[in-house]
């Protein structure tokens, strides 16, 4: 929905003038705004994530400097969230001709048919106001993009109508113009034929704009961003060396540097629709990084950090479906555990997941390995090994995880647990209630929940996640043995 101005904003070019508005260029816009807000320490670029020492500076620096820019980086390195942050560094509301399909200023018009309203009007002229979610315009950059996609045509209608050929009335802006005094993003710029990326020429240097073999000295006030991945240059296409040249930066952004800036992106962006704990999440951001650093994947494509966040909506829904599978059996119904479980009851205070078996567990990271396979780019030789170097990079994410979490703990309550002959089991449609109650008591529990972050008063799920956890872990230390079932479970038994 478009927002409405406030009242209290001048209606008429007079009152415009009376109340000392000063029209700026948008890349003066951006740079008194960037500046304020430096000064406020008011955050610059709300939801970037892992960019504040390394990307922020240099885009920051082309802002001040007024330079168009191109973003160098993988895919799902956020380039493109990071352009339309762009937008709220500019005013909130600005003036512009009503009607002007180049959002033209009342105090520069730059069309004949807008000067000569505002010579005709004087101070009477009726003013509009224009919210900054309306100066943006984007256009991913495909094959098919014309030259009037993005410039302009000659309106064959207009023409017919009388107007001559030189008259700019006849043009059919293209979506450049149409964003004047906003800011334009061209998304995988490489892709864009070459003899169309000629046309954004005079776009970035003499800022006018040549239709159907006239030029109209058009004064096009706007900031020019375009994203594009390195291997683009090679495989499908290049950026053409003058319109490199004509851009006053180029900006090489990256992946999350470091495991705390993972976690980050994923708990930002991550749709979860069930619990998923922290340990969890941090063998799923640990396995990305892994694939990401595989010299089985190719290092070109890169692996998106869209990858981690799937996993994690991934395992939350294998834990939802867990909970809905499970829903008749009383077991796994809150406050139905039996047997003197000491985590027999649910606080409902937690949140929209009552479930106990609405938590995710390390075991349900197994089924990423298969849903997201394809979104990794495997080296020519890995062919058909792809399911078996995913599994071996989560069991490796999963074993540093609990290394990480655990070290230091004496486990030995969980390998006496199982005396010879005899196992634990579980499994993607094993109840928490099920789990907890083959468990029982067991020695080192509580200092397990705690190094984890579950707190005293776990909630049976997140009790049965942090079993699994450490059953698994200490499988993966080679201190417990480890069978998977026909049926799809897992048992836990005697050393390996």
């Amino acid at each position: 929905m478009t927002p409405v101005p406030p009242a209290d904003l001048p209606g008429t070019l007079g009152a415009l003038r009376a109340a000392g508005h000063r029209s700026r260029s948008v890349k003066q816009e951006l740079r008194d705004n960037l500046l304020a807000r430096m000064r406020s320490g008011t955050p610059r670029f709300p939801g970037i994530v892992g960019y504040d020492d390394t990307v922020l500076p240099e885009v920051e620096r082309a802002l001040l400097a007024g330079h168009d820019m191109v973003l160098l980086g993988e895919r799902g390195q956020g380039k493109t969230r990071l352009i339309r942050s762009l937008v709220s560094l500019l005013d909130e509301w600005t003036p512009v001709i009503p009607g002007s399909v180049l959002n033209e200023h009342p105090l520069h018009p730059v069309t004949p048919a807008s000067r000569t309203l505002v010579a005709e009007s004087g101070d009477d002229l009726p003013i509009g106001w224009l919210h900054r979610s309306m100066r943006y315009g984007e256009k991913l950059a495909t094959p098919d993009t014309s030259v009037g996609d993005l410039i302009g045509d000659v309106d064959p209608i207009r023409l017919a109508q009388g107007r001559t050929l030189g008259d700019p009335e006849t043009i059919h802006f293209g979506l450049v113009p149409r964003t004047n005094r906003g800011i334009f993003a061209v998304n995988e710029l490489p892709d864009l034929a070459e003899r169309i990326q000629v046309a954004l020429l005079n776009v970035l240097e003499e800022r006018d704009i040549q239709v159907r073999g006239y030029q109209l000295r058009l004064p096009l006030d706007l900031l020019l961003v375009a994203s594009a991945n390195p291997e683009d240059y090679t495989n499908r296409g290049r950026i053409i060396t003058p319109l490199k040249d004509r851009f006053g930066a180029e900006v090489r952004t990256h992946y999350p540097t470091d495991l705390e800036r993972e976690l980050e992106l994923i708990r930002q962006e991550a749709d979860l629709v069930a619990e998923v704990p922290e340990h969890v999440l941090e063998v799923l951001a640990r396995f990305a990084r892994a694939v990401r650093e595989s010299p089985s994947v190719d290092p070109r494509s890169g692996v998106s950090a869209r990858f981690a966040v799937a996993a994690a909506e991934t395992v939350a829904a294998a834990a939802l479906r867990r909970s809905g599978l499970l829903a008749a059996s009383p077991s796994a119904l809150p406050g139905e555990v039996k047997g003197g479980d000491p985590f027999s009851t649910v606080d409902v205070s937690r949140g929209p997941f009552l479930s106990p078996d609405a938590v995710a567990r390390v075991g349900d990271a197994v089924s990423v390995t298969s849903t997201l396979r394809g979104k990794v780019e495997f080296e020519s030789g890995e062919e058909g090994r792809e399911a078996e170097i995913l599994g071996h990079l989560l069991r490796t994410a999963t074993a540093d995880t609990f290394r990480a979490r655990l070290a230091g703990l004496d486990l030995s309550g969980f390998t006496t647990l199982v005396e010879e002959g005899e196992t634990i089991e579980t499994g993607e449609l094993v109840s928490a209630a099920d789990l907890l109650r083959q468990v029982g008591t067991v020695p080192g529990l509580a200092k397990v929940l705690d190094r984890l972050g579950v707190g005293d008063a776990p909630s049976p799920g997140q009790a049965a996640a942090a079993v699994e956890f450490v059953l698994e872990g200490l499988h993966l230390s080679r201190r417990l043995g480890k069978d998977v079932t026909d049926s799809g479970r897992t048992r836990y038994g005697g050393r390996d």
